[in-house]
């Protein structure tokens, strides 16, 4: 993979393709003072060493062929916009030990691979319904992530900063070496995941899952009484993703693969684009378009058979097994009519893209006292109409894509802890959307273990 100038190997097509975005509708993206700036910081991040590199990104297109076939299941979590600050080793090992256990759960249940992907090291970026912000006279740039402003409502925090890309790169490096540290240096050894669960299936409010766990723990058990070879579990892969939205960033980091002399972007594993980018004629969908790496889109209530048709065409022409996921946020009330339209359309084609919920996304809620909050039935109640969805049209459920902690937050409501509006001010920590919390994410597995289950 090259590091830094596209290979020889690359067609002037290619790398004019690449460029093409620049041309067309653009949305999401912050108001930079100085291009020049931009075009050095740009400059800069091409010739730093990509984050992850091709022939992993290959890897992981082909284990998500295989969730696709209905032979795996995607576990894709993480914070709901990264902070630099909280780029700590204490939170990306929580981050991360949470998503193992969950994933623990979910093989078990599933009785097939679960694939494991971190909203992580790079998820620095977010879409805001607003410019702006306003409190009383003032009116400022709305905070955009840390890779691009700061969330102190000051003039100065709030300018868009193109050196947050570089500073947003290191962070992503440095995140991204631990989390290879954790998944193949024994912290993620299965027979202590499992332990970790032990303790969450001990409380009285979660004794109705202690069942499932007393046969995981009888399953280990016997692997070991089999001298079944652990250490070859004491490993895992582990894959990481963010929404591919600032593009002065995604371009630079986006390099031509010397062995094929075709683009990957080398930010992430998979990326994806949101719902408020994915026009068909924008300039994210055409981008994504022409990168090897498998990409996601969200789809929200009102996505028409038709508009998912084309947006296949256009990511998707020559059908790759493992190159597109759908990742549909409907909201609890909405998916149980607005999703098996999709799912028919998809099984009368010939595209077989990956299938994921986002329960979180389309249950949002503002409390009285101004919290931005979601209820943990709600997002429960998502996930089991998307799996009676999946039944119903005779589809494969592929996977769960959620914002969550690895810590004690109280921003979600609900759940086993039983977390009620007073509880939010305890430890509100997102500057963005809630995020379900450590012992809220280990119940969701639970329950989506249960649906595995009955498919």
């Amino acid at each position: 993979m090259s590091s830094s100038e596209p290979n020889v190997l690359a067609s002037a097509d290619v790398l004019e393709g690449l460029d093409y975005w620049r041309s067309l509708p653009i949305k999401q993206q912050p108001q930079w003072d100085d291009l020049a700036e931009v075009a050095a910081v740009s400059k800069t991040l091409s010739s730093l060493p990509p984050l992850v590199f091709a022939g992993e990104v290959d890897q992981l297109r082909d284990r998500l062929a295989a969730a696709a076939r209905g032979e795996a299941f995607l576990l894709q979590g993480g914070d709901c916009a990264e902070t630099f600050a909280g780029a700590t080793a204490d939170q990306i090992r929580n981050r991360v030990k949470t998503v193992l256990q969950m994933a623990v759960v979910l093989t078990y249940a599933a009785e097939m691979p679960v694939i494991k992907m971190g909203r992580m090291a790079g998820q620095f970026a977010k879409p805001r319904s607003s410019d702006t912000e306003t409190r009383g006279d003032i009116t400022l740039p709305a905070y955009r992530g840390d890779i691009v402003n700061g969330y102190d409502f000051t003039p100065e925090a709030r300018r868009a900063d193109p050196e947050r890309m570089v500073q947003g790169y290191h962070t992503a490096a440095s995140t991204l070496n631990l989390i290879r540290a954790f998944t193949q240096g024994g912290f993620a050894d299965l027979r202590e995941v499992h332990n970790w669960n032990k303790g969450f299936t001990a409380n009285p409010a979660n004794a109705r899952y202690e069942q499932l766990a007393g046969e995981i723990d009888r399953a280990i058990k016997f692997m070991t009484a089999c001298g079944a070879d652990f250490e070859a579990l004491k490993r895992t892969e582990f894959f990481v993703s963010h929404e591919a939205l600032l593009m002065d960033f995604e371009r630079p980091m986006t390099r031509i693969d010397s062995r094929t002399g075709t683009p990957y972007n080398t930010s992430a594993h998979f990326v994806w684009i949101g719902e408020r980018t994915r026009e068909l004629d924008g300039a994210h969908v055409d981008f994504l378009s022409r990168v090897r790496n498998p990409i996601g889109v969200k789809l929200g209530p009102s996505t028409t058979p038709e508009t998912m048709r084309e947006l296949i065409e256009k990511l998707d022409p020559n059908r790759e097994p493992g190159r597109l996921t759908f990742i549909t946020r409907m909201g609890a009330g909405k998916i149980r009519d607005a999703l098996p339209p999709l799912l028919e359309a998809v099984k009368a084609s010939d595209a077989n893209p990956l299938w994921i919920t986002d329960p979180m996304h389309g249950n949002g809620i503002t409390t009285p006292n101004g919290y931005k909050t979601r209820r943990f039935d709600d997002v429960v109640d998502e996930v089991k109409g998307f799996f009676e969805s999946h039944r119903a049209v005779g589809t494969f459920p592929g996977g769960l894509h959620v914002e969550l902690t690895g810590d004690a937050v109280t921003e979600c409501l609900g759940g086993s802890e039983k977390i009620d509006e007073a509880d939010l001010a305890t430890r509100y920590e997102s500057l963005c959307d809630p995020r379900l919390n450590h012992m809220q994410s280990l119940e969701l597995s639970f329950l989506v273990a249960e649906e595995l289950g009955r498919r």
